[in-house]
């Protein structure tokens, strides 16, 4: 599937959703509502793939399901990248738990409002394909939770006015200062930066 795109310029975001299982469900018309940034472009792909759910912390995933992915990322070069997943109520404390990082060898998830969830995007992509001083970020709304659904659309529509990795840092300090510290912290000791 080929990107929308949304205004034009720097700074470029690229924002995914549906990228396996039936997530699209919970998340594709998040993205499909969103209007061009104020400033530079934003790209969508609110369906990457409607297949069977492979997650995207294997390697063969952005080779095969998450190829589209790929391609717009190889061509477009976005300093923002921002994934929407969907996930099940009686797995948030999986994703959530101090001990993920045991399990599945990536950082929990920090508890927003409204059942939102905010963490990293998957290692594989993340140190592959963008430089350090990008902002990948994965936001997963609650699935079947229309008030999370709707704090999820708001997300999107501040994210993507968003212009850099700084200014997001900054903005998050505001509203959520613990998780901030808990996601910069994370991202410190998994990348060893």
């Amino acid at each position: 599937m080929k990107y929308k795109m949304l205004g034009d310029g720097d700074p470029v975001r690229l924002f995914v959703g549906g990228l396996h299982g039936n997530e699209w469900r919970d998340t594709a018309d998040i993205l499909e509502g969103l209007e061009p940034p104020a400033v530079g472009s934003l790209a969508t792909i609110p369906v990457v793939c409607k297949e069977k759910y492979v997650s995207t912390l294997e390697e063969h995933y952005y080779r095969t399901l998450g190829k589209p992915i790929i391609q717009a990322v190889e061509e477009l070069r976005p300093s923002i990248y921002i994934e929407f997943h969907s996930y099940s109520k009686q797995n948030q404390k999986l994703l959530t738990g101090a001990d993920r990082i045991h399990k599945t060898g990536v950082p929990a998830y920090s508890q927003l409002d409204n059942d939102v969830l905010l963490g990293s995007v998957s290692p594989v992509i993340r140190r592959d394909y963008f430089p350090a001083e990008s902002l990948c970020l994965s936001f997963e709304i609650q699935k079947e939770n229309p008030i999370s659904k709707k704090y999820g659309s708001k997300i999107a529509g501040k994210m993507k006015e968003c212009l850099s990795r700084d200014h997001f840092i900054e903005q998050l300090k505001k509203r959520y200062p613990a998780q901030t510290k808990k996601v910069i912290e994370d991202y410190r000791n998994f990348y060893g930066l």
